[in-house]
C-alpha cells in the first residue's frame, strides 16, 4: 500500500482525512522517499501538493520523534503567486497541527514543526524573526527566494536544504520569471550543504520532458536529452464538459451592444443555476465592466471582481467571499488561473477567445476541484473569427492537443542581475560561475563570449561616458575573479525581479490612506477630481491626482467610467493558430455539401449544431468572394476601394499575431523605402491591412515579392528601432539588468524617472536609436553589440514577435509550398471585415483610432446569397465612368485643352460635343485651332490624327514618317536626328498617361490599334504607370479576355458607383406587401392559422413576453391565431404547468390610480395586462428578482415574502403558513398578480 511508506502517525492523519490516494500521491510518494527528483503534472484538484509535502513532512515528523530535527530550514516550497503562497501555508498547517494532536493523544513526544511564509508582504518584524529562527518548512515566491538567496541572514537559513518544491512551474517556464528562478535553484543548490531533491508541480504541458529540464538543470540531462527525474502525468485523459454558448443573434465581425447584452443574459442565467461560478475575461478593463454589468442583474452583493491591479486586500476578500459562498460569481483575468484556494466552483464561464489551448485548459480546470470532479466551460465568441477560434478550441481539447511550451535561451538581463546578486555576498571565480549558470537549463547554450561581455560591463559599468559609476563587480582580470562592490547587495535585493514594472498610479482612499489597487498612468493623468470610475466593482470619486497617486472618497453608487489600462495583447499560439487552419481546411473540403461540413464540425470538435452552421455559413460567405479559403497553407491578398478613393490592401494569413507582427512591421518599412511613402498598418492573428493610400499601387500580387527569408531579419530589425516597442523592451531590460535602479535610497523610483533614466542610458549606449531623423544618414542604422541592445532586439524578434515563423512562412511562400492568391474586390470580404474592426493594439504605427483610413471601408451587412463573383464589377457602371472621363468640350479651347491632355487623336473617334455628339461644331473649332496655328492634323500609315501644337515635339520620334497639315515649323518639331531609345519611350509615356486620365478599363492591344504605336511598347509603358500608382491592373470586364488597365481615379469611380447599384437592388417591400407577411407571421391570416394544443404551445412561445389586456387574451389574440381554439385548452396547458400566465412588467407607484386600494379583487381587471409564458422561458422573460417590498403592508407584503422564500406554492399552502382568511390571501393574490410580483399557472 503506498501509506506503508509513511510514519503510523502519518498514516493515521491521512486515513482520517481522505478514503485513497490520488494516482499522483501512488506514483510520487515512492520517488521522493528515494531522494529523486520529481515532476508532478496534473490538474488542480489531483492532490499533487500533498503528493510533494506529506514525504517532507514524514521525514520531518521522524526526526522530530528521535530528538534530531534541526533548527534550519529543511523544505523550500517556491510558488508563482503571493495568494497561492499563503494557501499553501494555511493548508500546511491543518495537517502539521493535526499530526501534532494525534502524536500527543499517542503519548508521543513531537517538537513543534514550523512552516512560516516569506513573501514580499511579509512583514519586517516576521522577517527578523525568521532569521533568528528559521521554519522547516518555508513557503515562499521565486523573487523572495532570490533575495534570501542574495542577503547574508538569509543564506545562513538555507544551508540545511534538502527538498525543493516548484508548484506551477510551469507558470513561470515560457517567460524570463523562469529563466530567474533557474538561477536562483543553482544558486540554493550550491549554497546547500546535501543534495537538494527537486519536485516540481504542474498543469500538463507539451513536451512535459521540457519542464522536467527546467526542473531537474543542466546536469541532470542524460545523454538522449532526457530529464534524470521521475515524470508523473495524470492529467491527459481528463474528461472536460466544454459547449459553447452563442447569442440569439448572429455573430458578426464586431461584438455589438445586442450581443453583449445577450452574453451577459447567458452569464446570468447560468450563475442563477450554479452554485458558484468563475468568469475569465481577457483584459482588467472587461472585467470591470462587465461585473458591474453584471451587479446590476444580479444584484451587487452577488459579483466580485478580480485582477492584478486590485490591492492584494481586495483580492483576499474577492477569493474568501467566493470560497465562503456569500458571492456567486467572480470575474477575473488570468489572476486566478493558478491554483489559488477560492472552494468549489461549478462552472468556468471563458468570455472571448483566450487565444491559447492551455490558458483555456487551465482556466476551465478551475472547476470540478474535487477528486474525480469533472471541470465544466462555456465558451461565449464575441464575433465570427473568435467563433472559428472557440470551435478549434473545442477540437484541439476533444483530440488532446496541447500548445507547446518554449522556453526563452539565455536572456542576459536576467544574468545581470544574478551575477550581480552571486557575487553581493562572496567572490567568485569567473569559470566556476560560468559553470553554475550554465547548469541552469535556460542557459544550457549561453556561449562564453556573452557572459564575458555581461561581466565587462557589470564591473566596467553599462556606458563609457559614465565610466564605473554604474559598476557593481571588482573584477581581478590576473586571477579572473569578481566580487560584488559596496552597493551592489541593496541594488539586488531592491531593484531584483524578471517582473517589468508598469507606469501605473496607486490609488488611496483617503482619509484611510488604504491602498485600493492602481490604475494606467495615461487614465490618471487625463481624469480630473470629481471623477467617478469603477475599480473593484466599486465606484471611486477622486479627490486629486497627485504624483504617482490618485486619492478617491467612496463614490456612494454614483454612475461610474470603466478605468483602462495600456499593454501588450498575447497574440493566439502557433498550435491553436493550426488547429484553426485545420478546422477552416476540413470545412473547405466539405463545402460543396454544407450540412456534410455542419455534421463533420459537431463530429470533430463535440460544439452544438448552431455553432457548426454559423462557422460553416461564414466561411462559405467569405469563400464566395476570395474563391479560397485562407489556411496555413493558402494565403490571399484582397484589394479594395474604400471612401476616401484609397485603397485597403488585406493579406488573409491566419498565423497568430507575433507571426502577422513581423511580417506587417517588415512589408511596412520596405513599403515605405520602396515607395517613399509611410502608412498604416495592422496585424492580428488572422491577417494583415495595409491602407495604401491614392499614391499608391502595384499588382496585387506583388506584395508576396517584397520579403523573403534571407532578408526579413534586417528590414525587421530596422523597422523596429523606430517603434515604441523597442524602447519599451528597453526599459524593462534595462531595469532587469540592474542597469537602472527601481529603488533608490530605501524608496520607489517613480514611473517617469525611470523612464528618462532609460532613455538617458539608451542615448549613451546607442546614440543613433535616439538620434534627430533629420541628421541622419541614409542607409541602416548599425546596431551595437552591448549586451542590453542584443537583448532587447531578440525580446522584440522572438518575444514579441516570431520573426523565425514569419521566415518560415516567406520560405513556404518562395518555395511554392504555399500558394499565394491574389484579388481585387468591389467591397471587401467576410474575411477582412474585423481585420479592418482591429483594436489599437493591433495597430504597426501611431496613428490613433480616429484617424484610421481603414475605417473609411463601408461594410455589407450580409451578402446576396445568389452572387457569384462579387469582385465583378458592374457593366453599365463601367460604360458610365468611361463616357464621363472621356472629354466633352463647348469650343475651341476646350478642344485644344483635350488634345494637350489626349497627347493624339484618332479622327475617326472624335470627341463628344457638350451638345450630344455635335460633330460639326467640333471639326469647325478644329479648322480654327489649325488656322491660329494651334492644332495640327498628322497622317501616318494611313490614318489621320488630330493633336495640339504643343505636342508635336512629342509625337515625331514615336511617329518619324508622320506628315502634318499644315506644315510644322521646325521649332515644333524638335531635334529631326533619330531619338534615343529612352526619348522615345518617354514620350510614348505621356501619351499612355494622358490617354488613361480620360478612359475607362483600356487593353494594350486597343490602345496599339487606335494609335498605332506598337504593343510591346504601349505595355512597357502601362508597367510604368502601374509601378508609379496612377493605373491598377485587373479584369474589369467578363467579355474581355486580355489584361486590362484603368486610372485609379477611374476605377475608384466604377467601384463606389458598383456598389451603389448593389444597394439600389436591395429595396424595402411596400407597407402593404410587410402587413401581408406580418399577418401570416402572426397565424391572423385564415391560410396561416394554427391548430389544436400544438398550434396553440406554438403560438404562446411566439408571443410570450407581449402583454395585452387580460380580457383581449383568449376572446381576440388566441382565438384569431388557433381555429380550433378552445379555452379548455389553455387552461388544460395551465394545470399541467405548460403554461403560467401574470404580469411581466412591475407596476410603479407612479402607474397606480390615486386612491387604488391595497388590496383587494377590484385591482385585477379586464385591462390589466397580462402575457401567458412557457415555463421553461420564465426565468429570462420575468426581470430581477431583487425587488423592494417596502411599499407593500399587511396580508399582500406577508404573501409575497412567504413566495419569496419557498417558490412555486398552492393556495391552501399560502393560507396555512400566513394564518390569514382565506378571502383575504385570495385579494393579495390578485393584487401581486394584477402588479407582476406573481404569476400563475392555473
Amino acid at each position: 500500500m503506498a501509506l506503508s511508506q509513511f510514519h503510523p502517525l502519518v498514516q493515521a492523519w491521512f486515513k482520517s482525512r481522505f478514503s485513497d490516494p490520488t494516482d499522483a500521491q501512488i506514483e510520487g510518494w515512492p520517488a521522493i522517499a528515494k531522494g529523486h527528483h520529481t515532476l508532478i503534472a496534473a490538474p488542480t484538484g489531483s492532490g499533487k501538493t500533498l503528493a510533494a509535502f506529506l514525504t517532507c513532512i514524514d521525514n520531518l515528523v521522524r526526526q522530530g520523534i528521535a530528538g534530531e530535527i534541526p533548527d534550519s530550514t529543511q523544505v523550500v516550497y517556491v510558488s508563482p503567486l503571493k495568494a497561492l503562497s499563503n494557501d499553501i501555508q494555511k493548508n500546511l498547517s491543518t495537517p502539521l497541527e493535526e499530526i501534532a494532536e494525534l502524536a500527543k493523544a499517542a503519548g508521543t513526544p513531537l517538537p513543534e514543526i514550523r512552516a512560516a511564509v516569506r513573501t514580499g508582504d511579509t512583514k519586517a518584524s516576521d522577517r527578523a524573526k525568521m532569521a533568528k529562527r528559521p521554519p522547516h518548512i518555508l513557503i515562499t515566491t521565486p523573487e523572495s527566494l532570490y533575495i534570501l538567496l542574495t542577503s547574508q541572514s538569509g543564506r545562513q537559513g538555507l544551508t540545511g536544504v534538502q527538498t525543493l518544491i516548484l508548484d506551477e512551474i510551469h507558470a513561470v517556464a515560457g517567460d524570463k520569471r523562469g529563466a530567474h528562478l533557474s538561477l536562483s535553484v543553482e544558486r540554493l543548490c550550491a549554497l546547500a550543504e546535501k543534495h537538494v531533491v527537486r519536485i516540481g508541480l504542474s498543469a500538463t504541458q507539451r513536451p512535459i520532458d521540457e519542464v522536467g529540464r527546467l526542473l531537474v538543470g543542466n546536469e541532470s540531462i542524460t545523454p538522449d536529452g532526457k530529464p534524470d527525474c521521475l515524470v508523473i502525468d495524470t492529467g491527459r485523459s481528463r474528461t472536460i464538459d466544454l459547449a459553447i454558448e452563442l447569442p440569439q443573434r448572429e455573430l458578426g465581425p464586431i461584438a455589438s451592444h445586442e450581443t453583449w447584452d445577450e452574453v451577459l443574459d447567458s452569464v446570468t442565467r447560468l450563475v442563477q443555476n450554479h452554485g458558484s461560478t468563475l468568469v475569465f475575461v481577457n483584459t482588467r478593463r472587461l472585467v470591470e465592466r462587465i461585473s458591474h454589468q453584471l451587479s446590476t442583474r444580479l444584484g451587487e452583493d452577488a459579483v466580485v471582481a478580480h485582477h492584478g491591479s486590485l490591492s492584494r486586500a481586495t483580492r483576499l476578500a474577492a477569493e474568501q467571499k467566493l470560497k465562503a459562498g456569500k458571492v456567486k460569481v467572480c470575474v477575473a483575468t488570468a489572476s486566478l488561473e493558478l491554483g489559488i484556494d477560492i472552494g468549489v466552483v461549478d462552472l468556468v464561464f471563458q468570455i472571448g477567445s483566450p487565444r491559447s489551448i492551455s490558458v483555456l485548459l487551465q482556466r476551465i480546470g478551475r472547476s470540478g476541484h474535487q477528486v474525480g470532479g469533472i471541470p465544466k466551460g462555456r465558451l461565449a465568441p464575441l464575433t465570427r473569427d473568435e467563433l472559428v477560434e472557440c470551435v478549434a478550441l473545442a477540437r484541439a481539447i476533444k483530440h488532446g492537443n496541447l500548445d507547446t511550451l518554449n522556453i526563452p535561451p539565455w536572456p542576459v538581463d536576467v544574468l545581470a542581475q544574478q551575477i550581480v546578486a552571486s557575487c553581493a555576498q562572496e567572490e567568485w571565480i569567473e569559470e566556476e560561475l560560468f559553470a553554475l549558470c550554465k547548469r541552469a537549463y535556460p542557459y544550457r547554450e549561453l556561449p562564453r563570449e556573452k557572459f564575458d561581455h555581461v561581466v565587462d560591463v557589470l564591473s566596467e559599468g553599462f556606458t563609457v561616458s559614465h565610466g564605473r559609476r554604474g559598476a557593481y563587480l571588482h573584477r581581478d582580470g590576473v586571477n579572473l575573479k569578481v566580487k560584488g562592490r559596496r552597493g551592489a547587495p541593496i541594488a539586488a535585493m531592491t531593484s531584483g525581479g524578471a517582473i517589468p514594472d508598469t507606469a501605473d498610479y496607486d490609488v488611496i482612499l483617503e482619509p484611510e490612506e488604504t491602498f485600493v489597487g492602481t490604475v494606467n498612468e495615461d487614465f490618471a493623468i487625463e481624469s480630473l477630481a470629481g471623477d467617478v470610475f469603477l475599480l473593484g466593482n466599486i465606484s471611486w470619486k477622486i479627490r486629486r491626482v497627485e504624483r504617482g497617486k490618485v486619492r478617491v472618497e467612496d463614490a456612494k453608487g454614483q454612475p461610474p467610467t470603466v478605468p483602462f489600462w495600456l499593454g501588450e495583447a498575447p497574440g493566439r499560439t502557433w498550435e491553436l493558430s493550426q488547429e484553426v487552419s485545420e478546422l477552416r481546411e476540413g470545412i473547405d473540403q466539405r463545402l460543396d455539401n454544407q450540412i456534410a461540413a455542419q455534421e463533420w464540425v459537431v463530429a470533430e470538435s463535440g460544439v452544438d449544431q448552431e455553432s457548426s452552421r454559423q462557422l460553416v455559413a461564414y466561411l462559405e460567405e467569405g469563400k464566395r468572394v476570395l474563391g479560397v479559403i485562407p489556411s496555413k497553407n493558402k494565403v490571399v491578398a484582397e484589394r479594395f476601394f474604400d471612401e476616401s478613393g484609397g485603397m485597403q490592401l488585406v493579406i488573409h494569413a491566419p498565423f497568430g499575431a507575433r507571426i502577422n507582427r513581423a511580417w506587417g512591421m517588415a512589408l511596412r518599412k520596405r513599403i515605405c523605402r520602396t515607395f517613399d511613402f509611410e502608412l498604416q498598418a495592422t496585424a492580428t492573428d488572422d491577417g494583415l491591412n495595409f491602407a495604401l493610400g491614392p499614391g499608391l499601387s502595384m499588382p496585387v500580387e506583388e506584395i508576396f515579392t517584397y520579403l523573403n527569408e534571407r532578408n526579413i531579419q534586417g528590414v525587421l530589425e530596422q523597422a523596429i528601432l523606430q517603434a515604441p516597442l523597442f524602447v519599451t523592451r528597453w526599459r524593462w531590460n534595462a531595469t532587469r539588468a540592474l542597469a537602472v535602479l527601481r529603488h533608490t535610497n530605501g524608496r520607489k523610483v517613480p514611473s517617469p524617472l525611470i523612464r528618462m533614466r532609460s532613455e538617458d542610458l539608451l542615448a549613451a549606449v546607442f546614440p543613433a536609436q535616439v538620434a534627430c531623423q533629420d541628421n541622419a544618414m541614409p542607409g541602416d542604422i548599425e546596431v551595437p553589440g552591448h549586451p542590453l541592445v542584443f537583448e532587447t532586439m531578440r525580446d522584440c524578434l522572438t518575444e514579441a514577435m516570431d520573426v523565425e515563423g514569419c521566415k518560415d512562412l516567406l520560405d513556404g511562400i518562395n518555395s511554392g509550398n504555399i500558394e499565394i492568391f491574389g484579388r481585387d474586390t468591389v467591397q471587401p470580404s467576410a474575411f477582412s471585415q474585423q481585420i479592418l474592426n482591429a483594436m489599437p493594439y493591433a495597430f504597426l504605427d501611431d496613428a490613433p483610432l480616429e484617424e484610421r483610413r481603414a475605417r473609411a471601408v463601408s461594410l455589407r451587412r450580409a451578402l446576396p446569397n445568389d452572387s457569384r463573383d462579387l469582385s465583378a464589377l458592374d457593366p453599365t457602371a463601367i460604360e458610365e465612368e468611361s463616357t464621363n472621363a472621356w472629354p466633352r468640350v463647348q469650343n475651341a479651347d476646350e478642344l485644344h485643352d483635350a488634345l494637350l491632355v489626349l497627347g493624339v487623336l484618332p479622327e475617326s473617334i472624335g470627341l463628344a460635343s457638350a451638345a450630344q455628339d455635335d460633330t460639326a461644331s467640333i471639326e469647325r473649332w478644329f479648322q480654327s485651332l489649325i488656322e491660329a496655328g494651334r492644332a495640327y492634323r498628322m497622317e501616318s500609315n494611313g490614318a489621320a490624327y488630330w493633336t495640339a501644337a504643343e505636342r508635336l515635339s512629342v509625337l515625331a520620334p514615336i511617329f518619324p514618317d508622320a506628315i502634318f497639315i499644315p506644315k510644322a515649323p521646325a521649332n515644333l518639331l524638335g531635334s529631326l536626328d533619330s531619338p534615343r531609345e529612352s526619348v522615345r519611350n518617354g514620350n510614348i509615356y505621356s501619351v499612355i498617361r494622358g490617354w488613361v486620365e480620360c478612359s475607362g478599363p483600356l487593353t494594350a492591344t486597343a490602345v496599339g490599334c487606335s494609335l498605332g504605336i506598337p504593343r510591346d511598347d504601349i505595355v512597357y509603358a502601362l508597367a510604368q504607370l502601374e509601378q508609379e500608382g496612377v493605373v491598377l491592373k485587373g479584369s474589369f470586364r467578363a467579355e474581355v479576355d486580355e489584361e486590362e488597365f484603368c486610372d485609379r481615379r477611374i476605377l475608384s469611380r466604377i467601384h463606389r458607383s458598383t456598389i451603389d447599384t448593389l444597394r439600389r437592388q436591395i429595396e424595402p417591400v411596400t407597407p402593404t406587401a410587410f402587413m401581408r407577411f406580418l399577418s401570416c407571421w402572426q397565424h391572423v391570416d385564415p391560410e396561416a392559422r394554427l391548430q389544436g394544443e400544438g398550434g396553440l404551445l406554438a403560438t404562446i412561445e411566439q408571443l410570450q413576453g407581449f402583454e395585452s389586456a387580460s380580457g383581449a387574451v383568449e376572446e381576440e389574440v388566441l382565438i384569431s391565431r388557433v381555429s380550433d381554439y378552445d379555452p379548455m385548452m389553455l387552461d388544460r396547458l395551465c394545470m399541467e404547468g405548460e403554461v403560467l400566465w401574470g404580469r411581466v412588467s412591475l407596476q410603479s407607484r407612479e402607474q397606480q390610480s390615486p386612491g387604488a386600494p391595497v388590496g383587494g379583487r377590484s385591482s385585477f381587471t379586464r385591462a390589466t395586462p397580462i402575457t401567458l409564458v412557457l415555463r421553461d422561458s420564465l426565468d429570462w422573460i420575468l426581470g430581477p428578482a431583487d425587488r423592494d417590498v417596502g411599499g407593500l403592508t399587511g396580508t399582500t407584503k406577508e404573501v409575497i415574502e412567504f413566495l419569496s422564500q419557498q417558490g412555486a406554492s398552492f393556495l391552501a399552502d399560502i393560507i396555512s403558513a400566513t394564518h390569514r382568511l382565506p378571502s383575504d390571501v385570495e385579494e393579495s393574490l390578485w393584487t401581486l398578480a394584477a402588479s407582476g410580483w406573481v404569476t400563475v399557472d392555473g
